[in-house]
């Protein structure tokens, strides 16, 4: 069974190129998809691999690329992001840039039938604003590089189109595609250069657009070949009863769908409620609608937020017979824990401490799911740097010691006052008669002469 995770928005503007020199039959073909994936329109092909500008040179001669992104030679490569925020996928300007100029030289003076170009993010940097240039360079005042103060059109450059794909009401996140053609798709002209004037697109300082692709379509050229949107592989599972309901996005890793559906999901069905029963609280509810997505790209195993569950790829290839299941029982914990409850209900909710928050997950893992890994061990190799308030595993034997030595209701109430946003030191007084740091002592002294007495 299927479900869709990003129902999609479609908008279509049609505008005549408002600041081409007297041609009033250039349009400005603008989409823009808030719930796309895959580069599809209505009016805007898809992303080309084989266009005119594949082997053409893109220079960046006004403005400073973001250290953070893609270089510049991302916009011809062919290929475009797998996911709405991939700075590695993306060309775009430095932080705090109000603009800059990209030149497109395609080494030869050529009709040229279209120009596209392609953006993706979730927020602000999503929509294109730029000014279309063209010139065959014929011209004895031409200057393929006038600097950042002239006006282009003073400098033998042929202003062709303004692109903005901004959408009133909206942060404009989601994917645009651009067209820049005749309204009678007879060619633009014949040039060999072609010139963007970008501008920000959202709010400083980070409202330089993503920028992922940039098509110039000749009007001689060969066939053209398309970037193939990749398979969708989203998967709709239900719990017992009905009550939960899980989606599986695995899109990005269609190897692993036969995990998913004989590994993964017999855990999540089974543990989920599981987890849910263990970590109850007065008025609380735990989300029914668990989303579960796999993304490359990201430098961590995983990471949870609200009601999604974000998969690190290559990881889990590397894992799926080790710790893979492990860590996505530790993930479905920070779902069931959802301390934004706290600051959501509680004006005055503390802040929880770091190692509470992975040790509690830790806790469950490597202690109630799978003990028989001893994966929270405190050795001989590791004693030296182990501290309660460690967090992960070490903050998770120190729960585990507690619970054990001291108080067993300890989980589901720390838990609980983390939730509700009254954590505070005091509760390990009310709870043991000891203070967290007299209990972390103790749990070291004990471990010390466990490990002596081997």
């Amino acid at each position: 069974m299927r479900a869709s995770l990003f129902p999609r928005l479609a908008l279509v503007l049609i505008t005549p190129a408002a600041l081409a020199d007297d041609d009033s039959s250039i349009r400005v073909i603008a989409e823009f998809s808030a719930g796309g994936r895959d580069f599809q329109f209505e009016r805007v092909p898809l992303p080309a691999i084989n266009d005119a500008a594949a082997e053409a040179e893109f220079t960046l001669i006004g403005g400073s690329a973001d250290p953070n992104g893609a270089p510049i030679s991302i916009l011809h490569n062919g290929r475009v992001p797998r996911e709405p925020d991939e700075p590695s996928a993306n060309f775009f300007l430095a932080a705090g840039t109000d603009g800059g100029r990209v030149l497109i030289d395609l080494h030869e003076v050529m009709a040229v039938q279209e120009v596209r170009s392609y953006s993706w993010h979730p927020g602000s940097r999503g929509p294109q604003v730029y000014t279309l240039y063209a010139s065959d360079g014929a011209e004895d005042r031409f200057a393929a590089d006038p600097g950042t103060e002239t006006d282009p059109s003073e400098a033998g450059w042929k202003r062709l189109a303004r692109v903005d794909t901004r959408v009133e009401g909206t942060d404009g996140g989601g994917q645009h595609g651009v067209a820049v053609r005749r309204e009678d798709f007879e060619p633009l002209g014949s040039f060999r250069y072609l010139l963007l004037e970008i501008e920000r697109a959202g709010p400083p300082p980070f409202g330089n657009t993503f920028y992922s692709e940039i098509d110039v379509i000749g009007a001689d050229g060969e066939d053209l070949v398309f970037v193939e949107p990749p398979e969708s592989k989203i998967y709709a599972f239900q719990g017992p009863e009905g009550r939960y309901r899980y989606t599986v996005d695995a899109t990005q890793a269609p190897d692993l769908t036969d995990w998913v559906h004989e590994k993964m999901m017999p855990m999540v069905k089974e543990w989920y409620p599981k987890l849910v029963a263990m970590l109850p609280s007065e008025g609380f509810t735990a989300r029914d609608d668990v989303v579960l997505e796999f993304r490359s790209g990201i430098n961590v195993p995983a990471y949870a937020g609200g009601n999604r569950v974000t998969l690190n790829v290559e990881w889990f290839r590397r894992e799926l017979e080790r710790e893979a299941l492990g860590c996505v029982v530790h993930e479905l914990v920070h779902i069931v824990q959802d301390y934004g409850h706290g600051r959501r209900n509680n004006p005055n909710a503390t802040r929880n401490p770091g190692w509470i928050v992975e040790g509690i997950p830790d806790y469950i893992r490597w202690f109630l799911y799978e003990p028989e890994v001893r994966g929270a061990e405190i050795t001989a190799r590791n004693i030296g740097n182990a501290r309660y308030d460690a967090s992960y595993r070490i903050s998770a034997n120190f729960l585990n010691w507690v619970v054990n030595e001291r108080y067993p209701e300890l989980i589901p109430e720390l838990n609980a006052a983390a939730r509700e946003g009254r954590y505070s030191e005091d509760l390990w007084v009310e709870w043991t008669g000891k203070s967290v740091s007299e209990l972390g002592d103790a749990w070291m002294e004990h471990h010390r002469a466990r490990l002596e007495s081997q």
